[in-house]
């Protein structure tokens, strides 16, 4: 075909062309987006994206929980400009290193608390959280291997969990669409029930009781694997992509009573949890667990420019400093200097602007107030947040908690809603999920509540209309 090229001003219909002949998106069924074309996102600012028609629309979902300070910081471009005419790459091999690599490991482990004297020093790098769990994959296999125990390669996840899409992403992750397309999950890696108290907790069961319940399936596993063959348990500390799922209170402190008996290591899978999100610098410090690895991107430079890594704690990396020698494993753009100097200018916006501290304080519990008011709607069953991050159940029927089918596509119904009226907000099954910008101020608060409870209406009467209510 004719393709312009990009100075010409295109149309949305000829961009969508475009997009349908040439552009493979993640996670989309194509023969369906060309019969619909995409939605052609043009600018941002603040916590609003526009459309190449010129629709505003409030992105609740942080691009993809990561643009957590925000759209349109200039501060950010500035950082990225400086550093392409200073230094616009240097690979991190040959026993070379960049200034923003060095400073932003060192920022981060200044930012990463101890718990119970295990800290994190040091920092490894990568591009996104896929990458940074293979990392992780390969530093817990290594560091087993160098203590005589090569046996310990399995690797614990949950049902429903996310852990990126790559191949050992996609394994560690429990989403059983993933795992049927490409043979997944590879060997050596297993999982257990997720803690979604409102599906599977028993009647009589009070939260506590199902978070110790749900926290045991590890200890089954366990010992089902064999206590000798067990390397990590990894997990989210609130489950994201599987519809924000947030254990109960009793869930993470049992799940650590359970790897310190038998010794394992703890994946903590922050990437969408850390920088301010749940009013923390990490989330580990919130439930009060001890991780050895935790898993960063998205938020670590708000999304512009891509950047992950892992905090490797000072247990493991002992051992794989003084005992591993070479470790054959890293990235091109491990350390990539450019994307580590918008890392520490995004460090600099949300600490000055306190934004951690913002959602842990007066903003989030404004933000908690108001999302909790949804439990009153008639097609709620459950609304719960934790800071920025919330997520709430759409029922058929809100005495008894009855679910719409699958085929009912109430979470597709109630998206559609959302997006028609100016708002970006996210289904999953019959789960609606949103993770804001940390900068929301409280009138933005006002309005968002405003337009989920627009789109929730509207979603109850379609589905009175079609008689599924």
């Amino acid at each position: 075909m004719n393709t312009p090229t990009h100075k010409n001003q295109l149309t949305t219909q000829q961009i969508q062309a475009l997009d349908s002949a040439h552009f493979m998106h993640p996670f989309t069924d194509h023969a369906d987006l060309a019969t619909r074309g995409a939605r052609v996102i043009t600018k941002a600012e603040g916590i609003y994206i526009w459309d190449s028609e010129g629709e505003k629309i409030l992105d609740a979902m942080s691009g993809l929980w990561c643009v957590n300070a925000g759209y349109a910081r200039r501060e950010l471009a500035d950082a990225a400009h400086h550093q392409m005419m200073t230094l616009p790459f240097y690979n991190s091999f040959f026993q070379t290193t960049n200034v923003p690599a060095v400073q932003l490991a060192a920022r981060l482990a200044s930012l990463a608390p101890p718990v119970d004297g295990r800290s994190f020093e040091h920092v490894f790098f990568s591009s996104s959280g896929s990458e940074s769990n293979d990392s992780n994959v390969r530093m817990v296999r290594r560091y087993w291997d160098l203590l005589g125990q090569p046996q310990r390669k399995v690797i614990i996840s949950r049902h429903n969990a996310y852990h990126g899409s790559t191949m050992a992403g996609a394994s560690l992750g429990g989403m059983s669409g993933m795992h049927a397309q490409g043979d997944l999950p590879i060997p050596n890696i297993t999982h257990i029930d997720q803690p979604y108290f409102f599906e599977n907790g028993l009647a009589g069961e009070t939260p506590d009781e199902f978070g110790l319940r749900a926290a045991g399936c590890l200890e089954k596993k366990i010992l089902e694997v064999g206590t000798d063959k067990v390397a990590a348990f990894i997990a989210e500390p609130i489950q994201g992509a599987g519809g924000v799922i947030i254990p109960p209170a009793t869930y993470w402190p049992e799940i650590q009573r359970i790897v310190d008996k038998y010794g394992i290591l703890i994946i903590s899978d922050e990437v969408i949890c850390a920088f301010g999100r749940i009013g923390h610098w990490f989330a580990y410090e919130k439930f009060g667990y001890r991780p050895d690895l935790v898993t960063f991107a998205k938020a670590v430079t708000s999304g512009y420019i891509p950047l992950g890594g892992v905090m490797v704690g000072d247990r493991v990396a002992k051992v794989l400093i003084e005992k591993g020698g070479e470790f054959n494993h890293g990235y091109t753009y491990s350390g990539h200097p450019v994307a580590c100097a918008v890392a520490l200018a995004n460090l600099d916006i949300m600490e000055r602007e306190q934004l951690p501290q913002r959602v842990k304080g007066e903003a989030g519990a404004y933000f908690a107030k108001r999302y909790a008011e949804f439990n009153e709607h008639p097609l709620v069953g459950l609304a719960e947040s934790c800071g920025f991050v919330a997520g709430l159940v759409l029922v058929k029927n809100k005495h008894t908690n009855e679910r719409f089918r699958p085929d009912d596509a109430v979470g597709m119904v109630c998206r559609g809603h959302c997006f028609r009226n100016g708002l970006i907000m996210r289904a999953v099954g019959d789960r609606m999920i949103i993770a804001p910008p940390l900068t929301l101020t409280f009138a933005e608060i006002d309005e968002l509540m405003r337009l989920i409870r627009l789109a929730l209406d509207l979603t109850q009467n379609e589905m009175h209309q079609k008689g599924l209510i």
